[in-house]
């Protein structure tokens, strides 16, 4: 399940093959989403200033908001798709992100995923400026219930798609987290794939 479901994220942008079909003569992207700041690391973050947070009950979430980079999205429940992979929002919302329901949800124990789209070739999607985020930027999750988790960010880490961090995205922890994911680094206009994932490590406060 875990190889299916890291072949799924690998396609999470606009600008890839397996999502758009785009031919090796399609648009390159905007230079600004092949650039990472210094601060992205290729390990994984360490938890910043971490305190124990009671899991909250499963709870479907609603929406997204991420101040430090002017997120504030509406989140959509993402499944697998017929060849086992993990689906991903449509292209042409861009101010949309999926959350894979078959994981915990936003507060449960254990870390929730949430993907975004980086761009298109008509834009730049909800995910663009997610390498910006820095250690103790704030993310809210407007759940079903009401509730509003809020999370911590502990770092960015740059992962080739090659050597996915399964184990950091998807292993069992015993505190809330949330991992947020898109695709950036290097683009080969041959494929139409970005050589990366963007993936923001977070915890419940």
């Amino acid at each position: 399940m875990l190889t299916a479901l890291v072949a799924g994220l690998a396609c999470v942008t606009g600008l890839t093959v397996a999502v758009t079909g785009l031919t090796r003569s399609g648009p390159v992207p905007d230079p600004r989403a092949t650039s990472i700041p210094a601060t992205v690391r290729s390990t994984v973050p360490a938890l910043t200033g971490f305190r124990h947070a009671r899991p909250l009950r499963r709870s479907v979430p609603l929406r997204i908001r991420i101040p430090a980079i002017g997120v504030n999205a509406p989140v959509t429940e993402l499944g697998l798709n017929a060849d086992g992979t993990v689906q991903v929002p449509p292209l042409d919302v861009h101010n949309l992100a999926g959350w894979y329901k078959y994981g915990p949800a936003p507060g449960q124990r254990s870390a929730s995923v949430i993907l975004g789209h980086v761009d298109s070739v008509t834009g730049i999607s909800v995910f663009f400026r997610l390498k910006q985020l820095r250690p103790g930027d704030l993310i809210y999750l407007t759940l079903a219930d009401g509730k509003t988790a809020t999370f911590t960010v502990d770092g960015v880490q740059k992962a080739a798609k090659s050597s996915f961090p399964t184990r950091a995205v998807y292993g069992k922890l015993g505190y809330p987290a949330l991992r947020l994911i898109t695709c950036g680094g290097a683009f080969d206009p041959a494929t139409g794939h970005y050589a990366d994932n963007i993936i923001a490590y977070a915890h419940m406060i």
